[in-house]
């Protein structure tokens, strides 16, 4: 495993055929700022995170996961893993160069082993942002982002050899075996999770609340709103976090949740847990029961992008 040059997740970034409610489904019920919004795109930034963005919709003809972003620490880190990307073989999509994004930057994109175009990039300037105050059901910034993939053993494995994700615990299941694998890439339980799917896809995008309060408060906003409810409210025990799952309006899964793990990365060892233990999905028991339906749904369509750079 080489050297982490990726220090956090910065945004996720969805085209959607049917941008105008996309855009009031991620504005008015899930608690996100539009930032800019022009010629069919728009930046949408959590109150409570330094990133430009959190999420980005583009108006499309197809629904796809356009991209994934992760941030460096210097342009010369940038430099380092696009190199070092080259030369494994990996396919650049755009050289390192400056970004025409909200904040600038500097940054490249190429396809990870999926055909999934993801991003890195520093010296994004710093979004003016805030603390989120007692009570504010509203996302504080993005969590985490977990990826269908059909041969996720290696994906997993591409994601740890290039990028220095670290594996910080796995899910299995006695019959089909290992079902999801959490990556870190900083004390966090995980900023990106792999999960066995039969096709690439979006399994989900997951949004971090200021606290309990206001993760419920959050669920409570949508199942009143008759927003459809995968799967929650309850705790995970693999990075102990809350779940509220929902679909937005185009079959995105997209979650609500807090407290997710801090680990001292030192003298952490991943865990093997039996997705089957009614304890490991959720510790509460509040949540409806994870069964094969509930997993469909975070299936999501099968990605049309893939090995296809976004126009933007």
């Amino acid at each position: 495993m080489h050297e982490r040059l990726i220090t956090h997740l910065r945004h996720v970034d969805l085209a959607v055929p049917d941008y105008d409610r996309q855009l009031d489904f991620y504005t008015t019920m899930w608690g996100l700022t539009p930032e800019i919004t022009d010629g069919g795109i728009a930046f949408l930034a959590a109150a409570g995170s330094p990133e430009q963005y959190s999420v980005r919709l583009r108006r499309a003809d197809e629904k796809r996961l356009d991209l994934v972003a992760f941030g460096a620490a210097s342009p010369s880190d940038v430099d380092a893993l696009a190199e070092r990307l080259g030369t494994a073989g990996v396919r650049l999509v755009a050289e390192p160069g400056k970004l025409t994004t909200p904040g600038g930057g500097y940054g490249f994109r190429f396809f990870d082993n999926d055909g999934r175009t993801v991003e890195v990039s520093s010296d994004v300037a710093v979004r003016t942002h805030r603390r989120v105050e007692a009570g504010e059901s509203v996302p504080v910034k993005l969590s985490h982002v977990v990826l269908n993939a059909p041969e996720p053993e290696a994906t997993v494995a591409f994601y740890r050899r290039h990028l220095g994700f670290a594996l910080s615990d796995t899910l299995t299941h006695p019959h089909m075996g290992e079902m999801m694998w959490f990556l870190r890439t900083n004390r966090h339980h995980h900023s990106l999770a792999i999960a066995r799917c039969p096709h690439v896809s979006l399994h989900h995008a997951s949004f971090e609340m200021r606290g309990i309060d206001e993760y419920m408060r959050g669920t409570g906003r949508l199942l009143r709103a008759g927003v459809e409810k995968v799967w929650g409210p309850g705790r995970h025990m693999a990075g102990n976090n809350t779940f509220s799952y929902f679909l937005d309006p185009h079959g995105n899964t997209v979650e609500y949740t807090t407290e997710l793990e801090q680990l001292d990365e030192d003298t952490w060892h991943p865990h093997l847990y039996d997705i089957t233990d009614p304890m490991v999905s959720d510790q509460w028991g509040t949540a409806n029961p994870m069964t094969e339906f509930v997993a469909k749904k975070s299936f999501n369509d099968p990605d049309r992008g893939v090995f296809v750079a976004p126009p933007v």
